[in-house]
């Protein structure tokens, strides 16, 4: 109906008459994180509510053959093993009560091609790829030609990543009435609908999602799975259900951040960087998760099968690189600099993992590579990192903007201690401009972040204190990846399956974080997101500038052992 009807004509407000929009205020929601009276996903209670672990294959291709739950039987709480799909769900009265039965479940898998997924295989076949020619994302005047006989080259990776948000996986589902009602911590209550009621075969007019508070999401929780499987089992038990999964579960089961490759040739000439060439060699996101946007989004009323196929097929144009998949070179293909000689290309890769969104999308990794290689540049070339960027960016003011106001903060020109280096990279992402300056030195193979300057144009500000707490946990976030986070494959297997192997920052290794706000009267934009880019590269170059090491592939720690 308000489609239908005429954009009403308004008056907006002088901004001088605001009173709440640009000043810190306390959110809403502080006091129940705070005092433990906020309900997430997993405090979930329903009369006669049961709990359900599920046993998932090993490897994601694996299929069930068998299951044996007789050993159970004897377990306290233990109520029932059910096969859905190629997972068997144990319930029993309680978390503790399933997930001590479920230890004992004998399974019997078929593991079929995924058991040979090697990351460091996987790795190889990315370098092999990146050497050939790619789809065209991008091409300004003539960068072959320009690169000359002796090109500097460079070739960066990212590895997968996991989410690791701080509330493992959950959904509570109930069947009753006809009706099929789902409380769940999710980002996406419109794709859990449809994803819901096509798996248990309802109408999504008679599926209710009920978004509870969420632990963390980074992107995690805009896919459903977990959904699909409580309403599942919910169909299958005939009573409401919670689904919980443990720290291992999420590790191992994740829809990871893809694995990136990233191949570079340039050339400078005194003062001046002449030529650009970028080949970018990862999974395509669009493919694998624009299909949950598409049925979600399609007319009301469109037939199940005709829903199904619209979103199984149409992203197969990203995979198949028909199309550029634009979240697979953002950050690359929209390099903001004036370089006169500039092309990108990227070639899909489908190796059977799952992957999906990951804070910041494909940003995440282009920013590392193209700001370290821009870094590599202006090093050949005898120039300043810092002014060679400004300088580049001549017609994109709110890039420049950023950039002078975080190098203006941190004292780029000023003395630091021996063995100290300042690094800085700049990334617009989600609408936002972010410019990072960081301080860093290296001993003994361990980094030391000392400062980290971050500035950021997030368009009008409305709430101060909340731009500074997202920058914050960015920049904690980033730091956690770049130094220490990966995700690896062995016999199709992940080896970092909680937090003693998939280490974060701790709280002793946190740096001094200074945030600056960009005043601004456009529009208001992210501030999620646009924090985590710049982080690796800042953080990278600023090594380089301590020790004159380059890091080309994260994470960090890993690589100063090498």
């Amino acid at each position: 109906i308000a489609a239908r009807q005429d954009v009403p004509a308004v008056t907006l407000k002088d901004p001088k008459q605001f009173r709440v929009i640009g000043k810190s205020l306390d959110r809403l929601d502080m006091a129940p994180k705070l005092d433990g009276s906020g309900i997430y996903g997993i405090d979930m209670k329903l009369p006669n509510l049961v709990t359900a672990v599920l046993l998932r294959p090993p490897v994601r291709s694996a299929k069930l053959r068998a299951f044996d739950a007789k050993a159970a039987r004897g377990k306290r709480g233990f109520l029932d093993a059910v096969r859905i799909g190629e997972a068997v769900a144990v319930v029993g009265t309680g978390y503790w009560e399933a997930r001590t039965a479920a230890d004992v479940v004998e399974v019997v898998w078929d593991e079929g091609h995924g058991a040979t997924l090697d990351s460091d295989a996987l790795y190889r076949s990315y370098l092999a790829l990146a050497e050939q020619p790619g789809k065209r994302a991008r091409n300004d005047g003539n960068a072959q030609g320009a690169l000359g006989k002796t090109p500097i080259e460079a070739v960066y990776s990212a590895p997968f990543l996991a989410h690791a948000t701080m509330e493992p996986q959950n959904a509570t589902a109930w069947i009753h009435d006809g009706r099929c009602e789902v409380w769940a911590p999710t980002q996406s209550a419109g794709i859990s609908q449809w994803r819901v009621a096509d798996a248990i075969g309802f109408d999504m007019r008679d599926v209710a999602i009920h978004t509870t508070m969420i632990g963390g999401g980074f992107g995690r929780r805009g896919l459903v799975d977990y959904c699909v499987e409580a309403a599942r089992v919910a169909q299958r038990i005939g009573k409401p259900v919670k689904v919980i999964w443990s720290r291992e579960d999420d590790q191992e089961n994740d829809f990871y951040r893809p694995m990136a490759v990233s191949r570079f040739r340039g050339a400078v000439a005194p003062g001046k960087l002449v030529a650009w060439h970028n080949r970018i060699v990862s999974q395509s996101l669009s493919s694998e998760e624009g299909g949950d946007f598409i049925g979600a989004l399609a007319p009301t009323g469109t037939p199940r099968g005709m829903r199904r196929w619209a979103a199984n097929s149409t992203p197969r144009i990203f995979a198949r690189n028909v199309m550029v998949d634009p979240t697979s070179v953002e950050g690359a293909a929209d390099l903001p600099y004036a370089v006169p000689n500039l092309r990108v290309e990227y070639t899909p890769v489908e190796p059977g993992v799952p992957v999906g969104f990951w804070r910041s999308v494909g940003h995440s990794f282009n920013a590392f590579f193209t700001e370290c290689f821009f870094d590599e540049l202006c090093h050949a070339a005898n120039l300043d990192p810092y002014r060679a960027r400004y300088d580049l960016l001549a017609k994109h003011p709110r890039h420049r903007g950023v950039l002078e106001l975080a190098a203006t903060k941190a004292g780029w020109l000023s003395p630091l201690p021996a063995g100290v280096g300042r690094g800085i990279a700049v990334a617009e992402s989600f609408g936002s401009y972010c410019a990072q300056v960081i301080e860093a030195s290296v001993e003994g193979g361990r980094v030391d972040v000392r400062r980290v300057v971050v500035a950021i144009d997030c368009g009008r500000v409305v709430n101060p204190q909340l731009v500074v707490a997202q920058a914050e946990s960015a920049v904690v976030f980033g730091l956690s990846a770049a130094l220490k986070q990966r995700i690896t494959l062995r016999k199709g297997r992940v080896q970092e399956t909680n937090f003693h192997t998939y280490r974060a920052l701790r709280m002793f290794e946190c740096p001094p974080i200074e945030t600056y706000l960009v005043p601004s009267t456009e529009k208001p934009t992210g501030v999620g997101e646009p924090g985590v880019p710049p982080v690796a590269p800042a953080l990278c170059n600023a090594i380089f500038a301590a020790t004159g090491k380059r890091i080309r592939r994260l994470p960090i720690e890993p690589e100063l052992a090498s």
